[in-house]
């Protein structure tokens, strides 16, 4: 302050044109506390503007604007806060207040206003206060662990408006080969119970991982009954009918006709009248209304393979019949239990006439099998019964024998039907005995070596029935025959 009242004297001023503020100033020597702001006001232009240009060159503060000088506070630091009285001036008083604060989150920044950083949470190593990650500018939404709680939200200062996502199922189309694991089991399974609803449930469930591979369905249904029964064949049928327009379409079988049409020369090495079935699935399909009539006219000229010649020819044959589509629904036979018994009966005669005649075990079996009627074996049982008694002969017993013996071990034939058929047996035997007088004799020889075979057990073989003894009786009973009651 004293410079600038020696200024204002150097510059012509007198202590008359001085405020009273600072004629005080000057009569007690010029010394006062130091740094605050001192608002300097004139009543005349010249002196004010003198005074701030003398007060802006003293300080080294920019010139004012407006009549007013202004000037920054200092804030008082460490050094002149000791400095002040009654401020610790000893080492003793100034090692304390240094233990004192050592530990303070306080700025060291003697420049600074002494509050701690970031509220108390920052300093080197620290990860701030919490919530601090939630006020940065800008969120990358590409971030894994981004997440977008509004469509648009305030990041701090800044706005930031999120997109809208749509998420997408990408499913994995699966190739030829899974598709061929994922169908069979449910083939296989729908031989066994016949459901076509399950199948058609646990098809829509794989349609998307499908994808267009679906004609391999038809596919592999009619690939896969080649390998079985009629029976089977005539499923595939109703259940390609029953997947038609649900799952698979007319694109769909058509294409998989081709395939197998291209496939017939290796599916013949399997199946040898595999050329007549596929023309029988293709007539039996145009017959369902699943494929169009001019899908056999679209292969005419276009095909030179004997096989595939072969096939078509068989379709166009069966739908050129009189009535063609009308006995196509039955292009399969009539399988199972619903054919009749003398049909049934007919024909395991045969198949065990064959059998005396070429001895050959395994075709008798899939003869016998084919046949699909697991509760009528005891048929066979009888039969083979009968045609030991009626050839009296010991090599038909010993064929018989194993016949009976290979069935009853590979499970084709149980115990229940094997004791049906032998007393099936025993109550004809009155009747058999007329043709065959030595038919008892005959049965108890070959139950017993049924008996050693294993086949039978002695339940049944208890149950073999005895002729009786006949004997005259004396002249009183008029010379008839009694039949006696006696049992060997």
């Amino acid at each position: 302050m004293m410079e600038v009242e020696n200024r204002i004297e150097t510059f012509g001023a007198g202590v008359e044109d001085l405020p009273d503020e600072l004629k005080d100033r000057r009569a007690s020597g010029g010394s006062g506390s130091g740094v605050n702001d001192v608002i300097l006001e004139e009543s005349e232009e010249d002196s004010r503007d003198g005074l701030e240009n003398a007060g802006d060159k003293a300080n080294g503060v920019p010139p004012s604007a407006g009549g007013r000088i202004i000037k920054k506070a200092k804030r008082p630091t460490k050094a002149s806060s000791f400095s002040e009285p009654g401020a610790p001036t000893g080492p003793g008083q100034q090692l304390s207040l240094n233990r004192a604060s050592k530990n303070l989150r306080r700025s060291r920044n003697a420049m600074g206003r002494g509050l701690p950083k970031k509220g108390g949470a920052g300093g080197k190593g620290t990860w701030g206060k919490l919530g601090d990650e939630m006020e940065l500018p800008w969120v990358d939404p590409n971030d894994p662990n981004y997440d977008s709680a509004g469509e648009e939200g305030e990041v701090g200062e800044a706005k930031a408006t999120t997109k809208n996502i749509k998420l997408n199922t990408l499913v994995p189309e699966m190739n030829e080969e899974d598709v061929k694991k994922a169908v069979d089991p449910l083939l296989l399974e729908y031989f066994e119970n016949g459901d076509t609803e399950e199948v058609l449930y646990s098809l829509e469930e794989m349609l998307l991982n499908i994808g267009t591979r679906r004609w391999m369905i038809a596919y592999l249904a009619i690939e896969l009954s080649m390998d079985h029964k009629p029976s089977h064949r005539e499923m595939t049928s109703q259940l390609v009918s029953e997947l038609y327009q649900k799952v698979i379409s007319q694109r769909d079988i058509g294409k998989a006709f081709d395939s197998l049409l291209r496939q017939l020369p290796d599916l013949i090495l399997d199946t040898p009248d595999a050329p007549t079935i596929l023309g029988n699935f293709m007539a039996r399909c145009i017959a369902d209304d699943c494929i169009p009539p001019k899908f056999l006219q679209s292969y005419k000229g276009n095909v030179t393979e004997e096989h595939a010649i072969k096939a078509l020819s068989r379709a166009d044959m069966l739908l050129s019949m009189k009535h063609g589509l009308v006995r196509l629904d039955n292009v399969w036979g009539v399988g199972g239990g619903i054919r009749p018994v003398k049909y049934l009966v007919k024909k395991i005669v045969l198949l065990l006439k064959e059998y005396l005649c070429s001895c050959d075990i395994e075709e008798a079996t899939r003869c016998l099998k084919d046949l699909e009627v697991p509760h009528f074996h005891h048929e066979l049982v009888y039969e083979a019964v009968v045609m030991v008694i009626e050839s009296s002969h010991e090599k038909t017993e010993e064929a018989m024998c194993k016949l009976l013996q290979s069935l009853f071990r590979s499970f084709v034939i149980t115990i229940d039907q094997m004791r049906a058929g032998f007393q099936r047996c025993y109550d004809q035997m009155v009747d058999i005995s007329i043709d065959v007088p030595q038919a008892y004799i005959i049965l108890e020889r070959w139950v017993l070596r049924c008996r050693q075979a294993g086949i039978i057990n002695d339940d049944i073989v208890k149950k073999m029935p005895s002729r009786g003894r006949k004997r005259f009786v004396s002249e009183g009973d008029g010379g008839l025959i009694k039949d006696s009651s006696y049992f060997w």
